[in-house]
């Protein structure tokens, strides 16, 4: 896939300006999005997602478009898990409604940064070790091996992580309980203090690093052209904000949402390891040479990753209302 330097400048500015442009035509002015707001633009971003499928498969053929796609739905998938994060970081830190896009504004796009260095460094080392792939199939099917562990107790786990990182922030940042409209410091008798804003921002920036760490190695599962990676993910995170507010309460109801998840990152983990085994130059494997193994294509990857998310909120909206349904 050759991709201009002219190209992915266009790009990135293009992107750019759709964060721009949502900062000062729906968070600049504290409010709490309707249902109606946040429903049309989740629509929106989610059109130029797939609008932006098509351009690729119409540049550079069919077989990149679906490469885009399978890794557009899994960090869709994933950045889902990242909103039950955010709710837990707002809940926390008891951040009034109005206040909370502009966090989760900064928020999305500190991660956007966060996974655009991931994907240099993940693409640099892929082209100089093939042997990568071992490491990162290793790395999800553990990933995916942690997420079970923990499925029912997230928000415990991540409470606990707040509290640590909130604690060490809280060693070298003066700081205050009290909230000054959305700014992030405040003037307190002539002493600036960081508010709680500032500190859920702290929260939601460690959590972006750890949701980086499982969604590159995901997404090099999917395709290993890096413009496919940086733009799955962009689109992905694009319109997030407006998720937030449109299924916060639905969220509570994806009670298998973990286990979904995990399975995508083991099957995902287990496709790289058959990939990393075909190019194997590893010389304490098969001698070095490569491994006949049989390898998964984009397609199948695909049905997978829509089938399990499918089955997943069914299973859950099912559980849920049954649940509900006999109390």
């Amino acid at each position: 896939m050759h991709v201009t330097p002219l190209i992915w400048i266009v790009t990135i500015l293009v992107i750019l300006g759709l964060f721009v442009f949502d900062f000062f035509a729906h968070v600049r002015t504290p409010h709490e999005p309707t249902f109606r707001e946040s429903a049309f633009w989740s629509a929106v971003y989610i059109g130029i997602a797939i609008l932006f499928g098509f351009v690729i498969i119409w540049g550079w053929g069919g077989t990149y478009g679906g490469e885009y796609f399978a890794g557009y739905v899994t960090e869709k998938a994933l950045s889902v898990d990242n909103l039950f994060v955010f709710v837990i970081i707002m809940s926390t830190f008891a951040i009034p409604r109005q206040y909370q896009q502009k966090v989760l504004l900064i928020g999305i796009v500190m991660a956007l940064v966060m996974r655009g260095a991931f994907i240099a460094v993940g693409a640099a080392a892929i082209n100089a070790y093939s042997w990568v792939f071992y490491l990162f199939g290793l790395f999800l099917v553990y990933t995916a091996y942690k997420l079970i562990k923990e499925a029912g107790h997230e928000a415990e786990v991540e409470e606990e992580r707040e509290s640590k990182i909130i604690a060490i922030a809280k060693r070298f940042l003066p700081t205050t309980e009290e909230f000054d409209g959305d700014r992030l410091t405040t003037k307190i008798d002539g002493k600036r203090l960081v508010t709680p804003l500032f500190l859920a921002l702290v929260a939601i920036g460690f959590t972006d690093i750890l949701f980086a760490l499982d969604s590159i190695p995901a997404i090099y599962g999917l395709t290993k052209e890096p413009y496919i990676v940086f733009t799955a993910n962009a689109f992905a995170l694009m319109g997030l904000r407006q998720l937030y507010f449109l299924i916060g309460g639905l969220l509570e109801r994806l009670v298998y949402l973990s286990y979904g998840l995990s399975i995508i990152l083991a099957f995902i983990g287990v496709k790289l390891v058959l990939h990393a085994l075909h190019e194997n130059t590893l010389p304490f494997i098969n001698g070095g040479e490569h491994v006949s193994v049989p390898e998964i294509s984009t397609g199948l990857s695909l049905l997978v990753i829509l089938g399990v998310l499918v089955v997943t909120a069914v299973a859950s909206l099912l559980k849920t209302r049954n649940t509900a349904a006999k109390s």
